[in-house]
């Protein structure tokens, strides 16, 4: 399996360097997309079904290949995969019964595959992507490799699509199947974020809603942690300080932590609503702000990929939390180089709203602040 990975700020860029890639020893089958909300995303979906590529797409709040970052463009990797691999399916979730219809689409994958496993991508912030997980799983088995990403909107946090050949939805989830028995694949998800003090208890919340912890108000004992000034309503930036730089850390008996930054506030009795559930009783730490140990550990834990499981590649797909780049600054350049360096193939990924993956030692979740690289080699 060959790869290329093009990218363009409008249709014209695009068909310019979908010409320039196509030869006769490369003609592609299957195109990721990762575009921002400004490009024609219908214009791209016509010139890439007529060409008969098959299109699996999400929309960003930033997207990259290899070293090179967009703004305001679209990320498209380029794969001439055996059609016999891979197939795709759309669906959506008006009623929110999302476990449902993740296992409908896994019960497909199963008549087409005996081991399939699944990209997938998702659109709306209020989809509940724990479930489609679940949804999966409960067909398929505990073991199924899923990675993917929430899909985003230029940071607006409003309306995200997901789409493919003919249809979009921003209420729905574009799934690529492939067909592990041709195609391996594995990944890793890291965070890197460190943790500061001792355990806490979540001791009220519900679903999402985190109240206190150790009895406290979130919120109030977050900015005490955090050594955060001017904790008011006035102080527009304060949510967004708190979800990247000190999000909570969800400790588990087994496994990596799962960052759950506080996402919105409640000033009637200073709780938030973090990125997933944190059950109450949960074990919890507070965090610090990233530094560049974060790049290191993301990088580091790739180079052990390579050496442990996936010693060549190719390609790269990179789901990586939208809050990575905030907090990181300049720093997510090099981890984007750092990451492109390890096997240098093709490479595309996009900024996420949450990531989907299997944490080091843990179960399939949903992440935050993560970064989830997923490597493809054809058998």
């Amino acid at each position: 399996m060959k790869a290329k990975s093009i990218i363009g700020k409008s249709t014209e860029e695009i068909k310019t360097a979908l010409d320039q890639s196509i030869d006769a020893e490369f003609k592609p089958t299957l195109a990721i997309i990762f575009a921002s909300l400004k490009p024609d995303r219908v214009a791209i979906r016509k010139m890439l079904d007529d060409a008969g590529i098959a299109i699996f797409g999400a929309t960003t709040n930033g997207e990259f290949i290899d070293e090179e970052t967009g703004d305001g463009a679209a990320a498209i990797l380029l794969l001439n995969m055996d059609t016999d691999y891979f197939t795709i399916f759309f669906d959506e979730y008006p009623d929110k019964n999302y476990r449902e219809k993740a296992s409908a689409i896994a019960k497909k994958a199963l008549q087409k595959f005996t081991n399939p496993a699944f990209l997938i991508s998702y659109s709306n912030t209020e989809t509940d992507a724990e479930q489609l997980l679940l949804g999966i799983e409960d067909v398929i088995g505990k073991h199924v490799n899923v990675y993917g990403g929430g899909a985003g909107d230029n940071y607006t946090f409003l309306e995200q699509f997901v789409f493919s050949n003919n249809k979009e939805s921003s209420n729905g989830m574009i799934v690529l199947v492939l067909d592990e028995d041709k195609i391996k694949i594995k990944g890793r998800a890291t965070c890197g974020w460190k943790a500061v003090g001792t355990e806490r208890t979540v001791t009220k919340s519900e679903g999402n809603h985190v109240f206190t912890v150790d009895n406290i108000p979130v919120l109030d004992m977050t900015a005490k942690y955090g050594g955060i000034e001017n904790v008011t309503p006035d102080n527009k930036n304060l949510m967004l300080e708190i979800a990247t730089s000190f999000p909570l850390q969800m400790q588990r008996e087994a496994g990596d932590p799962l960052m759950r930054p506080g996402l919105k506030l409640d000033w009637s009795d200073h709780s938030f609503y973090c990125s997933g559930s944190v059950p109450q009783g949960s074990k919890v730490r507070f965090s610090l702000p990233p530094d560049f140990d974060v790049v290191e550990k993301v990088i580091s834990d790739c180079i052990n990929l390579k050496a442990t499981e996936m010693p060549d590649a190719d390609a790269v797909i990179i789901f990586s939390c939208a809050g990575r780049q905030v907090a990181l600054g300049p720093m997510i350049q090099q981890e984007i180089e750092g990451l492109k360096n390890i096997w240098n193939v093709p490479m595309a990924g996009f900024f996420s709203n949450a990531e989907l993956a299997r944490a080091n030692g843990g179960n399939l979740e949903m992440h935050n602040l993560t970064n989830c690289c997923v490597v493809l080699k054809e058998k």
